[in-house]
């Protein structure tokens, strides 16, 4: 009164390429400007490409405007600092407090429009939130990046 099994090995292509043939994927990572707790930005460097993850950035500034505007710069820095554009991002997530789309989504999208043109937006979030981590912080936007 035994119990059988039967099991089968699932694999995606790459890991199927890789066992076949015994190559060996390195992934190496790198911390840019390290704090306490996070790094602004973290390269994932697999093969011929690497992958940039950049933490969310805020802006200064009294109202919305002002601080996407520095949001945009502080982006464009951490993109800058790894030899990237805003071209490479392939994804983003906006976070804006007491988010109201009549007002702020047209100030957001033209500020946007100036930092990435009017084509080939990459995939992106918007959400509307409560707070961030500072009240006087109004928006927080975050990237993934990929390069040669």
């Amino acid at each position: 009164m035994g119990l059988k099994f039967k099991f089968k090995l699932l694999f995606t292509k790459n890991e199927y390429f890789y066992s076949r043939f015994n190559v060996t994927q390195m992934i190496e990572k790198e911390y840019i400007e390290p704090n306490e707790g996070f790094s602004q930005t973290v390269i994932v460097k697999t093969g011929n490409y690497k992958t940039l993850y950049i933490s969310g950035q805020i802006g200064d500034g009294n109202d919305l405007e002002a601080q996407t505007i520095t949001t945009f710069q502080n982006l464009e820095k951490q993109l800058t600092n790894c030899s990237a554009t805003f071209k490479d991002v392939v994804k983003m997530n906006t976070y804006i407090v007491n988010f109201n789309p009549e007002v702020d989504l047209p100030i957001f999208r033209k500020v946007r429009k100036v930092f990435l043109g009017n084509e080939n937006y990459p995939a992106s979030t918007l959400v509307g939130i409560e707070s961030l981590g500072r009240k006087e912080w109004l928006i927080e936007i975050e990237a993934i990046a990929v390069i040669e």
